[in-house]
């Protein structure tokens, strides 16, 4: 394991709208930002060619604008918005708000997992379906 296979970094929500998080952690498949909006502050009225997004909220609460309507989603919710659909995150409130935004294209690579029964088990392992759960800690 090089130093590449494995990155680390850590949530701050700040004064700050956006933290890269996909530059800090050497992402190369996938988007990921935390974005905080601060008391009525909204961004930009978006969409994209072809990325899919979901956006999870983590504090407060996001009004989400889409097309002609707006939801409103609070902590532990999360909504996905196809490509060309417009969007536009807003915070109608007192408090800051802050989310996850991951954004991807392509195709999922389902079932590409490879599992093992402890670390001392070796070769190339077996598919995660058949590797039985360990069991729990005492």
């Amino acid at each position: 394991m090089s130093e590449t296979d494995v990155s680390f970094a850590k949530l701050e929500p700040s004064e700050d709208r956006f933290q890269r998080l996909r530059a800090q952690l050497g992402l190369s498949s996938f988007g990921l930002n935390l974005i905080t909006l601060q008391p009525r502050e909204r961004g930009r009225v978006h969409a994209h060619e072809r990325q899919e997004e979901v956006y999870l909220v983590l504090e407060g609460e996001l009004a989400l604008g889409l097309e002609a309507d707006e939801r409103v989603l609070g902590k532990g919710e999360l909504v996905r918005v196809g490509p060309d659909v417009r969007r536009q995150l807003i915070n109608r409130s007192a408090a800051p708000v802050v989310l996850l935004a991951i954004g991807g294209s392509g195709e999922h690579e389902g079932r590409d997992g490879r599992a093992w029964s402890s670390w001392e088990e070796g070769g190339n392992g077996r598919p995660p379906q058949e590797v039985p759960l360990p069991d729990d800690l005492t």
